[in-house]
């Protein structure tokens, strides 16, 4: 939670990605809550308010997981909303304002996009943002793994960092600028 809502205000792409690892965590936990408590909560050194806090987090997210049918796969709503709303700004600076830096950081992300995109057999419908999480997340189970990373894989996952690191930078802009209008 404590570290969720820090990537929440900072990167939206890293938030996904971490929420994603946290929604696989909670599966590998049996979406039990007495065993996250024991097994992540008691981690936190926190006082007991703070750790109460984490926990209702930590339960709150396996309801909606449950009440959303993502206990085995799958990502729950709120997330897949922001993927959607990276996705939409992902068009809007290559479409709307022709982003000439953002549409550089794409083009060189382009080519790894279709070779991961045939090599994972993902249809079209997944958007490249999409993509590029995936592709992202799976570099990270193989890191935590302690699994051997090709040097081109790599490079490939180096240019979707460039893109979703700009693309979350621009989220961020966006959403101060929206804040300052209330």
């Amino acid at each position: 939670m404590l570290i969720a809502r820090e990537k929440r205000k900072t990167n939206v792409a890293e938030y996904i990605l971490y929420m994603w690892q946290v929604e696989d965590m909670l599966r590998g936990l049996g979406l039990d809550i007495e065993e996250v408590d024991r097994r992540l909560v008691s981690q936190f050194q926190v006082d007991e308010e703070k750790r109460k806090e984490i926990r209702d987090w930590y339960d709150n997210l396996i309801a909606m997981m449950k009440l959303e049918k993502v206990e085995r796969q799958g990502h729950v709503q709120v997330v897949k909303n922001m993927v959607n709303e990276l996705t939409e700004l992902h068009f809007h600076l290559l479409d709307q304002v022709s982003d000439m830096k953002y549409r550089q950081l794409f083009l060189a992300a382009m080519n790894n996009l279709l070779e991961y995109r045939r090599k994972a057999n993902l249809p079209d419908e997944v958007s490249d943002v999409e993509l590029c999480l995936q592709a992202l997340y799976g570099q990270l189970m193989l890191r935590l793994q302690k699994r051997e990373i090709h040097p081109h894989t790599v490079a490939a996952m180096e240019s979707f960092s460039r893109m979703l690191g700009y693309l979350a930078a621009k989220y961020r802009q966006m959403e101060e600028e929206d804040s300052k209008d209330f």
